[in-house]
């Protein structure tokens, strides 16, 4: 199996381009998205940390955490409401994602991150003005507007402006945003944290404005993708000339002819979520599912949301434990890093059962720890608490190597251009929908199971880790128009979809 998809990938050598200035700062435009993003997910779980913020919308959260002796360690933040201020973004997500869908398929991938860019501005604006629960929470809801939004678009973006060889790398730079987001959140958390009169949880949520009047404007100005111009127009020669200038060189019409014929399926699909439920379609809609599920039952969001928290909840002061998260935030951001100039050469499968491991092992032994040496009162001691922050610390390098920012690429080169947007609207609700859970009860969970939640999440690492060993075929190099070739030479896939498989391969040698 393993040889005959290193032939697939060598097909796309018949591409000519390079990776181009124009590329790559309309790439990093575009991945502001993932910015936003990270910086909404690691300001909820610093505000939720703060004393005047709890004080002023969660009193009773508050008055456990100071005053209540007799509550578990575990159990001090178990609040529905606490928890609904941090899920309602994914909520609105979830909805806004099948909106986004249209709008990217009908009007382009630049709309619909421009639509995410204004949504996140009124969000943060709303949020920093806050003067009850109901404004507070309205504005998270308009910032998952705009993440489901941007996150429909944005990977899907980046992977049809990037040459075949260098889409991952490119891909995973929306990730590494996203790790940069949370490192801006916990810092700015960490500084506000120390502003006297208690307001500085209002700087946190407002300073979201400022990434997001970056993407709004940048959206601007950011040109269309040739996947997205030639789904949307019969000119040729106006994609032509936009290929020409993202790859660098006049020879493209090998990329161009595989563009049109895409083009020509995709105009022929008027229901491209039914269409995705056919046969033919099978492995993209599983993975569409699962992918995103997985990356979710790691329990990274855990540490994502509630950082602050869980290290509050092990002995640490509110000043540590926000540093504490700055560190996590710090070495997600490093091993992202290192995932993008490595995903290309030693390809997705191996980054992904890597990285499975490394967490299970992690979890594994920080769950230990914290059963054998965290009672239901008083803290960890000092030294306790530093090696549970190292093992979070591996753990999240695991998670930035692995199923972080290979999470949203797989899902976003897979799909063939008919149901293209469609699949990246199944992968982002799934994502969502599976974070607004987690998010949700992990309060609750935490308050129940104690230590053994650590288990759990592990357990579910182990599972995801031997999913990808038996069923995702690799796809690094191979042209995003190919795609579909992987699955018909992969040893369980073949079987569903490969009734027409001899046809099909004839066709394409001829």
């Amino acid at each position: 199996m393993a040889g005959g998809l290193a032939v697939v990938a060598n097909e796309g050598e018949h591409y000519h381009g390079k990776l181009t200035r124009f590329v790559i700062l309309a790439c990093m435009m575009a991945a502001i998205g993932g910015v936003i993003f990270g910086y909404d997910i690691g300001i909820s779980g610093g505000v939720t940390s703060m004393e005047p913020f709890l004080k002023k919308f969660f009193h009773n959260v508050y008055i456990k955490m100071k005053e209540d002796n007799e509550v578990s360690n575990y159990c001090k933040f178990d609040s529905q409401l606490l928890t609904s201020f941090t899920s309602s973004l994914y909520v609105a997500g979830l909805f806004a994602t099948f909106v986004a869908s249209s709008v990217t398929r009908e009007f382009g991938r630049k709309a619909s991150i421009l639509l995410g860019g204004a949504n996140f501005l009124a969000g943060a604006a709303l949020g920093g003005a806050a003067s009850n629960i109901y404004m507070l929470i309205f504005g998270r809801v308009l910032l998952g507007v705009g993440v489901g939004f941007a996150n429909q678009a944005v990977p899907l973006y980046l992977s049809e402006m990037a040459p075949s060889k260098y889409r991952g790398g490119i891909n995973n730079s929306f990730q590494l945003s996203v790790g940069i987001g949370v490192l801006v959140a916990n810092l700015i958390n960490y500084g506000t944290e120390k502003v006297k009169g208690g307001w500085g949880w209002r700087v946190s949520l407002a300073m979201a404005a400022v990434p997001a009047s970056i993407l709004t404007l940048g959206a601007l100005f950011l040109p269309e993708t040739p996947n997205s111009l030639i789904q949307r127009t019969n000119d040729h020669e106006k994609v032509k000339r936009m290929l020409q200038r993202v790859r660098g060189t006049a020879d493209v019409q090998a990329e161009l002819d595989d563009l049109i014929i895409a083009s020509e399926i995709s105009k022929t699909i008027k229901h491209p979520f039914k269409n995705i439920l056919q046969r033919k379609y099978r492995p993209q809609l599983v993975m569409s599912v699962a992918i995103p599920f997985f990356q979710q039952v790691t329990g990274i969001n855990v540490i994502a949301f509630y950082a602050p928290i869980l290290f509050r909840t092990i002995g640490l002061g509110e000043s540590a434990a926000l540093l504490s998260a700055v560190v996590t935030g710090a070495v997600g951001i490093v091993t992202t890093a290192m995932s993008m100039l490595i995903v290309d050469k030693v390809g997705r499968r191996g980054l992904l059962i890597f990285g499975g491991i490394q967490m299970f092992v992690t979890q594994m032994i920080v769950g230990g720890l914290m059963g054998a040496k965290l009672g239901d009162h008083g803290g960890l001691s000092k030294g306790w608490a530093f090696v549970i922050l190292v093992l979070i610390c591996i753990y999240v390098a695991g998670f930035g190597l692995s199923w972080g920012p290979l999470g949203w690429l797989i899902p976003s080169e897979i799909f063939p251009l008919e149901i293209r947007s469609a699949g990246q609207s199944i992968t982002v609700a799934v994502n969502f929908l599976f974070t607004f859970l987690v998010g949700q009860t992990f309060l609750a969970m935490l308050c129940h199971f104690k230590f053994g939640i650590f288990f759990l999440f592990g357990v579910w690492v182990a599972i995801m880790t031997a999913f990808v060993y038996l069923f995702l075929p690799e796809t690094k190099n191979l042209p995003i128009e190919k795609m579909d070739r992987v699955w018909r030479e992969h040893w369980f896939w073949k079987r569903i979809v490969g009734e027409n498989n001899e046809l099909i391969i004839k066709e394409e040698e001829a």
